[in-house]
């Protein structure tokens, strides 16, 4: 088949959870003899192209930030990402069997609907998140968020065939109308199928890896760490990564005479975040809102248990098992995440054991590879 993949980051030149499934599905389906050409924005010089064996990679958008200073997605980049997809699949309509694009920005969903209409070539979406009225008005305020909810909502009924991340996710698609029944991959994980679990003693440390933005909560961090060292005196924390409420974590950690328990490195390597997690006793995830959670298991293949907090918005909760390779806090307030933290110090080398045991059964089908392979098997069907 000759196979579309739309999507406006490539990895390695942005780092994220879109971007290393984009990547390795681009691999999958070469290495299945499949003709695949990746669209995208330019994010590299000119004398660094991407070099992608088997994969024909076309900028159609030009070079420019993606985000604002409040750590929101621009308007200009993904409208202007869409036109170029829009442009580049009108001249070639007759070209692919297949375009695989993100919802999200939606634009270039929107584009690809309009220059293949009444064509025969088949359209596959992936949906890692849908987002609540509410969350729009909160993203984007009340004119512009009702706005984006009715592109969202617009975009569903627009999609033919779904792919889904999460069980959340799947029941909104399918509350706002999607027309067929999504398609629920497993999962995003790429790393080593071999637990890599670290010593069998640990110090207690709590690491968060993630972007520094609203819906992470990494401020909150410090206040649960100060509560829970009030039952664990030597409690440490390391928090990691960058964005822009990177200054309150600073602040926070400084307001509560933390300097010397909590490092703040700000973004590091993958290799330092994997490090980090085989020595931390526990992995801390307080997000409002996760579309999947992939840290979770970046963290149970160390044999290193979880810490998330219950909420509305928030996917990880599917990958977490209480007892088993972690535990839910009910709230975000400190005290309840510094009870959860507790629990699992307290579940010592059994509850790590039970972590690495969790990992080894339920990775291989949460693999990029095992939903890649899904991908393949409903494209092939006639």
């Amino acid at each position: 088949m000759r196979i579309c993949i739309v999507y406006d980051c490539l990895y390695p030149w942005t780092v994220g959870g879109g971007e290393r499934w984009y990547r390795n599905l681009a691999a999958e389906l070469t290495a299945a003899g499949h003709d695949v050409t990746y669209l995208t924005r330019l994010q590299w010089d000119d004398d660094d192209p991407p070099d992608i064996p088997g994969v024909e990679v076309v900028a159609v958008s030009r070079r420019e930030p993606l985000y604002g200073e409040d750590g929101n997605r621009r308007v200009g980049p993904p409208l202007r990402f869409g036109f170029g997809v829009l442009r580049h699949l009108l001249s070639a309509r007759r070209r692919y069997d297949v375009v695989h694009t993100c919802a999200f920005p939606y634009f270039s969903l929107l584009a690809a609907r309009v220059a293949l209409a009444g064509s025969r070539t088949r359209i596959g979406v992936d949906w890692f998140e849908i987002w609540t009225a509410a969350y729009w008005r909160s993203y984007l305020g009340t004119v512009g968020g009702r706005i984006g909810y009715f592109v969202q909502r617009l975009c569903v009924h627009l999609t033919p065939q779904a792919f889904i991340f999460s069980r959340l996710h799947a029941q909104r698609l399918r509350e706002q109308g999607l027309p067929r029944e999504p398609i629920l991959l497993a999962g995003l994980y790429t790393g080593s199928l071999e637990s890599e679990t670290g010593p069998r003693e640990r110090a207690p440390l709590v690491v968060f890896a993630g972007r520094h933005i609203a819906e992470k909560r990494a401020p909150a961090i410090p206040a649960a760490i100060a509560a829970a060292r009030e039952r664990i005196p030597d409690l440490r924390a390391r928090i990691l990564g960058d964005g822009p409420q990177r200054p309150q974590v600073l602040a926070e950690i400084e307001r509560l005479g933390l300097r010397d328990v909590i490092e703040a490195p700000g973004f590091v390597s993958a290799d330092e975040v994997q490090r980090s997690l085989r020595e931390a006793t526990a992995l801390l995830l307080p997000s409002s809102r996760e579309g999947y959670g992939m840290v979770v298991i970046e963290a149970a293949s160390a044999g290193t248990p979880s810490v998330i907090v219950a909420g509305d918005d928030n996917a990880a909760v599917e990958l977490v098992e209480p007892g088993v390779n972690g535990t839910v806090a009910d709230s975000p307030d400190p005290v309840a995440i510094a009870d959860a933290l507790v629990t699992v110090h307290e579940g010592g080398e059994a509850l790590r054991a039970r972590t690495a045991a969790w990992f080894a059964e339920q990775a291989p089908r949460l693999t990029a590879h095992a939903s890649a392979r899904t991908v393949l098997e409903v494209y092939a069907r006639r």
